[in-house]
């Protein structure tokens, strides 16, 4: 069982747009509402990310740690736990990024091995989009792809397979244990999963991968398009967030759809003085998945952010968001256009057994 010494660290790992940001904020939610007290981690592999502005929109305390998953920054998330500490959490989110796997080896193993006195690890928790499931297990997936999402389901302590209120068959996940399902929009199987991950019945950090091929590792996360930007708009006529936010959002999916580009994971966040608008896809067809205030009032200044993860090239995806933000109704300043592939992974520690309590 777990101690109330130490806060949890609750590792919620899976594929780029699995759900993992929606199910975090829905549990942290409801801890909140329990008088638990709770912190995130937000990781990327670049800079200005719409999940910690998201999260800091529902008053949650969240740092982050960006410029590469948090195997390779170990140190940056640790700092960033630490910093989380002040507030006092009983239950601190971590969500790695996406396109990573080996997390065990080198996020649970040190944190069990070199933390145990200052952190309490809980199960690690990997989320499957039913859709993407199938979709790489169909027989023109993509095998670069399909070789990151196989490599996080094989190190998961707990499977969970998400958006259960979409229906659908649920995808075949043969010789994989402990799987469950949820909907971190109707907070099915939510309040379930937590009581499972933070009650101390099942071991964190079981599995580790044998033998990663980390030249194929990197060539996969190489073969991802990466776009970060942010952008003041200042418009001719005050327009609400979902009035401005809403065409911008359709217009970059069109460009990429019709550029052929298979969008892996979009999401826009449009801030103004009336209100805070998230919006984000997981493929090119998907109905958007909208959370925040939807009947804000119009107002002239936005702040817009832009995460996209698409297997294309980069100048591609900045071609595509150029041309859409140049039919924005007002005046446009960038503050910050990132657009790139990510590096090969060079984590800081990397373990070759399972750490076992007391070890």
């Amino acid at each position: 069982m777990f101690d109330r010494s130490r806060p949890i660290i609750v590792p919620v790992g899976g594929f780029l747009g699995a759900g993992k940001t929606r199910l975090i904020l829905s549990a942290a939610q409801m801890l909140t509402k329990n008088g638990i007290r709770v912190g995130i981690v937000t990781n990327d592999q670049g800079e200005e990310m719409v999940d910690t502005e998201w999260a800091r929109s529902l008053g949650l305390a969240t740092a982050e740690v960006s410029g590469g998953c948090v195997c390779c920054n170990f140190s940056e998330m640790i700092a960033a736990l630490d910093g989380l500490l002040s507030d006092e959490p009983a239950v601190i989110f971590v969500e790695p990024v996406g396109s990573c796997t080996d997390i065990s080896a080198t996020v649970l193993q040190p944190l069990k091995s070199l933390y145990a006195e200052r952190f309490q690890l809980a199960p690690y928790t990997v989320l499957v989009d039913p859709a993407r499931a199938r979709e790489l297990s169909g027989m023109r997936a993509d095998e670069q792809m399909k070789y990151l999402f196989t490599q996080q389901l094989l190190e998961a302590d707990l499977i969970c397979r998400t958006k259960a209120d979409l229906g659908g068959p649920a995808p075949a996940l043969q010789g994989y244990r402990n799987l469950r399902s949820l909907s971190a929009k109707t907070e099915e199987g939510v309040g379930a999963w937590l009581s499972e991950v933070v009650g101390g019945s099942m071991e964190a950090g079981s599995r580790l991968l044998e033998d990663v091929d980390y030249a194929r590792y990197a060539a996969a996360e190489a073969a991802l398009g990466w776009l970060n930007w942010r952008m003041v708009v200042k418009l001719d006529e005050a327009l609400s967030p979902p009035a401005l936010a809403g065409p911008l959002f359709d217009g970059i999916r069109g460009g990429l759809t019709g550029q052929n580009i298979a969008i892996l994971h979009l999401k826009i966040t449009d801030r103004c003085e009336a209100g805070f608008l998230e919006a984000g896809v997981c493929r090119n067809s998907d109905a958007p998945e909208v959370s925040g205030d939807l009947t804000a009032s119009p107002a002239k200044e936005h702040e817009i952010t832009v995460n996209l993860r698409a297997k294309a090239d980069p100048q591609q995806l900045s071609t595509v968001l150029a041309e859409v933000c140049e039919r924005l109704p007002g005046e446009v300043r960038f503050t910050r256009q990132d657009c790139f592939q990510p590096g090969a992974p060079k984590p800081e520690h990397r373990y070759r057994q399972v750490v076992t309590t007391g070890s």
